[in-house]
């Protein structure tokens, strides 16, 4: 082949590939242009629906900042009664562990007296009737002893050899 040949084969497909782009090319233009009205008809719907949105966003805004607000009022207001629960129940603790003291010493000082009070009667009252029952016991068994005479009965005297055989 000579190098015409090969010169007119090289600038037939470099034609033909030029036909394709601009083939392409006014393809391509007539889908943009197609996209292009697409977008132009959508695009005040999107621009309605941008601006309700912004509407929103701000109103969102607005009660956001309202529920924050009330939040932190409600948060320092738990954290102020938090804080009165707290000496009130401080308070009441102490105030309880000062009764059950006193309750202590109360229960302590009743003992002690009825300590004392018990003593009382057992050293006044009944080691003297202990004393006096035995001086009567005493008195009795003399009185008995004399009563019953210097000898013995034949039957007792047998009586108590038996005790002792």
């Amino acid at each position: 082949m000579s190098q015409e040949t090969l010169l007119t084969i090289f600038v037939g497909v470099s034609a033909v590939a030029l036909c394709l782009q601009l083939a392409m090319l006014v393809g391509m233009y007539l889908a943009m242009s197609s996209i292009r009205k697409n977008l132009l008809d959508i695009l005040p719907q999107a621009k309605s629906i941008l601006a309700k949105t912004e509407a929103t966003v701000d109103q969102s805004k607005k009660n956001v900042i309202q529920i924050t607000e009330k939040a932190n009022e409600i948060m320092d207001l738990a954290k102020s009664q938090m804080m009165k629960i707290d000496s009130v129940v401080t308070d009441a603790s102490s105030r309880a562990k000062v009764q059950l003291e006193r309750a202590e010493m109360v229960v302590d000082d009743t003992v002690t007296r009825v300590h004392s009070s018990v003593s009382a009667v057992h050293n006044g009252i009944l080691r003297p009737i202990r004393e006096i029952n035995g001086v009567a016991t005493g008195v009795r068994t003399a009185v008995q002893h004399f009563m019953r005479g210097n000898r013995p009965s034949v039957a007792q005297v047998t009586q108590d050899d038996e005790m002792f055989i």
